[in-house]
């Protein structure tokens, strides 16, 4: 359809846990344009954090609409409902219109024989010697690789296909993004594998703009990569080139990209994207959210008075209910306990140290990887805070918003985006 909705180059996704940060978040990508490069604003908001908080997608929406009428944003911008599934995607139907389809906990689960039997069989191509422009290596693959992975990965397919289809009954077809997300699993997706799935992607017919494979490495909440940052240039250039592959072979949407999740933060990696990108002239979609939330945090500690007692008190309370906040979040975060501070010395702090502290300046060496790992699974504590918080955030906005804004900008947007870190030029 000429009018259907479509999510352009490239996009950031940027989560506000309270939504009092739109404008702010917005205004890092008004800098982008202003520097070169249009970063479309994707707000995402998960069902797990609404509920911790209390807030509806709605909520979001209205923040979101307000943040475009004020500065006056004549580009798209989208809400995403994050990680949903066929049990959580009914809040969302009308405030959203990007749909995040999680169906990582359906990899593995044996799929239909038949269904698996009659994939091999229709897709001849994927067998042999498989050569993709842009990859130098080419894959070897037989009738047991590609019924394996087929085995592993179709039930989790038709589920994504079964929630497309109801939210475009709901929505009406060409009226929203489909993402399908198959990053929260325990293994990274080979290049080889992620060809097979988007070939059955394809059969289903289920027109996804982006895909979120599961990377190589760890891409804990809020701090840097962790792994072989050569391993994961390669394995990121060669699933562009796949997806490119795929898009030719199968009829997926031309403007295809993958989504990478948990991005924030993932300082060491940006460079090798933004090289990926521009090598193959591709899209991406760079997930953030809870940097913004630390930002406030931040913002807070560093406006002094009652908002840096509040900061010390958010963070006494998460260090007393840590184990009950890092559970949910246990396969993304690595928090060693001997390194977190206690309550008393941190009590003792001024806003510089609290705020070196937490802020992701691996150079600097009061930097607490594991305290900012905490605080950043700790927003249900300032949830539990209500009024209070939301209060001293207004309070305290202006300093709050200098963060949130340069947070986005000078660490996110100009890496990957504009290729600052290593003086290479801005994508287009």
């Amino acid at each position: 359809m000429a009018d259907s909705l479509r999510l352009p180059k490239y996009s950031i996704g940027v989560g506000d846990r309270f939504a009092h940060q739109a404008k702010a978040q917005l205004q890092a990508c008004i800098q982008g344009a202003q520097a070169g490069v249009e970063v479309i604003p994707v707000w995402n908001k998960s069902n797990r954090e609404h509920n911790i908080i209390g807030s509806e997608p709605s909520e979001t929406r209205c923040a979101a609409d307000r943040a475009i009428a004020e500065l006056k944003w004549s580009k798209p911008y989208f809400l995403d409902a994050d990680h949903i599934n066929l049990n959580t995607v009914e809040r969302f139907l009308k405030p959203c219109d990007f749909f995040t389809i999680d169906v990582a906990d359906l990899i593995g689960k044996p799929a239909d024989p038949s269904k698996v039997n009659d994939f091999v069989k229709r897709h001849s191509e994927l067998t042999g010697t498989i050569e993709i422009p842009g990859i130098e290596r080419s894959f070897e693959s037989d009738h047991a690789f590609v019924h394996k992975v087929a085995n592993k990965y179709l039930a989790a397919i038709e589920e994504a296909g079964r929630i497309y289809r109801h939210i475009e009954q709901r929505k009406g077809t060409g009226n929203f993004i489909a993402e399908v997300s198959m990053d929260e699993t325990d293994s990274p997706q080979t290049s080889a594998e992620l060809l097979i799935i988007l070939a059955a992607i394809a059969d289903d017919r289920i027109p996804i703009q982006t895909i979120a494979p599961k990377f190589t490495g760890r891409f804990n909440k809020g701090v840097d990569y962790v792994g072989d940052v050569n391993k994961f240039s390669e394995e990121f250039a060669n699933d562009i080139a796949v997806i490119g592959h795929a898009v030719e072979r199968y009829g997926l949407a031309s403007n295809l990209k993958l989504s990478v999740h948990s991005g924030s933060d993932k300082f060491s990696i940006y460079d090798p994207i933004h090289r990926a990108l521009r090598r193959f002239d591709a899209g991406v979609h760079l997930k953030t959210a809870g940097t913004t939330w630390l930002e406030e945090l931040i913002g807070l500690a560093e406006a002094g008075g009652a908002g840096l007692a509040l900061a010390k008190e958010i963070y006494r309370e998460a260090l007393s209910h840590c184990d009950e906040l890092t559970v949910p979040y246990a396969s993304v975060i690595d928090i060693e306990r001997a390194s977190l501070p206690s309550p008393d010395a941190v009590n003792t702090w001024s806003s510089e140290h609290f705020t070196s502290a937490i802020r992701h300046d691996q150079a600097n060496p009061a930097y607490n990887s594991s305290m900012r790992q905490l605080l950043h699974v700790g927003f249900k504590v300032a949830a539990k805070l209500g009024p209070r918080y939301l209060q001293l955030l207004r309070e305290t906005e202006p300093v709050i918003a200098k963060n949130v804004t340069g947070n986005l900008f000078d660490r996110h947007i100009r890496p990957v985006f504009l290729g600052s870190a290593s003086g290479t030029p801005a994508l287009s």
